[in-house]
């Protein structure tokens, strides 16, 4: 009885010694950093819902959660870059848990970051409590922000918006396996307005390339512009357009990011193609950018491009990247929920129509892929209805 006693104690000391020998020789590959930035009590998060009237029970709140600011390696233009994201893991759950990204819409200015931000900010919070839920939830910056603000932001470029969100996953599962969280490789993808977009271009690369340890369980995108040249086709066929910036800024990153020698008076009158480079320098918000610009389009864009886009060959670089990083050139065999406010002229509903209208003809099913309006809603009152309507959908698939 004691030499199985003996034995017992020494095959417990192996167990540990084992256990921490794994610890200490565990080496991530993609996580560079990973700082506490702030924690909240499911209680707390469950005032701030009331709070805010979401119309979602907080109940659904089931854990206090720990958020960590992350730097992470990742790709960019044949380079590797430092980025940053948050990723805010439940704490004292015994569960293996499933992961879900968000990305976050249009931003210009480095303040609005999600490393940046207050922690006791809207979208803090909100981010927060997604993990509350029983998610690792996974918030990236997007390259140009946070650790890769010397950058400018790759506005619509489908191949980064997917691998830079893709590495923080990779990073976000590493930091998992340093802090004893379980994962349990359900992954999930979510965003709105660009990060509509961010969350197709992430779902169409996993759905081609594959991801080792993640299973994709479903995504749900709302309110991008993923059909990059029918934006560009809403845009032309406009009188005036209130957020001009949003076409100044998918102009400057595709240049800088393609490295076109041609000038930007190819896309604008020289009076603001001439200024638009300094506005973007991550000090002013997308509303500053507005007020250096017009919003009567013929008073912006060159009137031989807004006429001649698709005729003259000297425009055909820019017809080629419009199209290259449209989504609409496959289709999801994983579950896709898409949503959009009707009302939508931001960015308009119509581009998520025609999406999955092509999503559909290229092969998907309507048991795969849906898509549910939001009646008379706009693209800022479009948000709340999205938040009420795919969180519920994800805790029931999870």
């Amino acid at each position: 009885m004691k030499l199985k006693k003996q034995f017992a104690v020494v095959a417990f000391l192996l167990l540990v010694i084992s256990c921490s020998k794994q610890e200490d020789t565990f080496k991530p590959v993609y996580l560079q950093n990973a700082t506490p930035k702030s924690s909240y009590t499911s209680f707390s998060m469950g005032l701030f819902i009331q709070g805010a009237q979401i119309n979602l029970p907080t109940s659904i709140l089931q854990y206090n959660v720990d958020v960590y600011k992350v730097t992470y390696k990742t790709a960019y233009l044949n380079q590797t870059i430092s980025a940053s994201g948050l990723v805010i893991l439940p704490n004292n759950s015994n569960q293996s848990l499933g992961m879900i990204s968000f990305a976050h819409g249009t931003i210009a200015s480095q303040p609005e970051a999600p490393t940046a931000l207050s922690n006791n900010d809207f979208e803090s919070i909100l981010y927060a409590a997604l993990s509350s839920t029983g998610f690792i939830a996974v918030i990236p910056d997007f390259i140009g922000f946070g650790s890769s603000s010397n950058l400018l932001h790759p506005y619509y470029v489908q191949e980064t918006s997917a691998s830079a969100n893709i590495d923080l996953l990779l990073a976000a599962r590493e930091l998992a396996i340093q802090k004893n969280v379980s994962f349990n490789g359900k992954l999930f993808l979510a965003g709105y307005s660009q990060g509509g977009y961010v969350t197709m271009a992430t779902h169409k690369a996993i759905e081609q390339n594959g991801l080792e340890n993640f299973e994709l369980i479903a995504s749900f995108p709302s309110s991008g512009g993923y059909d990059v040249k029918g934006m560009q086709e809403y845009f032309f066929s406009l009188e005036t357009y209130d957020e001009p910036f949003f076409i100044a800024y998918v102009a400057d990153a595709y240049k800088t990011y393609y490295q076109w020698n041609q000038p930007l008076t190819d896309f604008f009158q020289s009076k603001y193609a001439t200024q638009i480079p300094s506005l973007f320098d991550g000090t002013k918000s997308g509303g500053v950018i507005d007020g250096y610009l017009n919003d009567t389009i013929p008073k912006l864009i060159n009137p031989q491009l807004l006429s001649s886009i698709d005729t003259d060959p000297s425009y055909q670089y820019i017809v080629s990247a419009f199209n290259h990083n449209s989504l609409i050139d496959w289709y999801p065999t994983k579950r896709m929920f898409m949503y959009h406010g009707d009302a939508d002229v931001t960015v308009p509903y119509q581009n998520s129509v025609d999406t999955y209208n092509k999503l559909i003809s290229n092969g998907a099913t309507t048991s795969t892929l849906t898509l549910t309006a939001f009646p008379g809603k706009t693209h800022y009152t479009g948000l709340q209805p999205y938040i009420e309507t795919f969180v519920p959908k994800l805790i029931s698939l999870k």
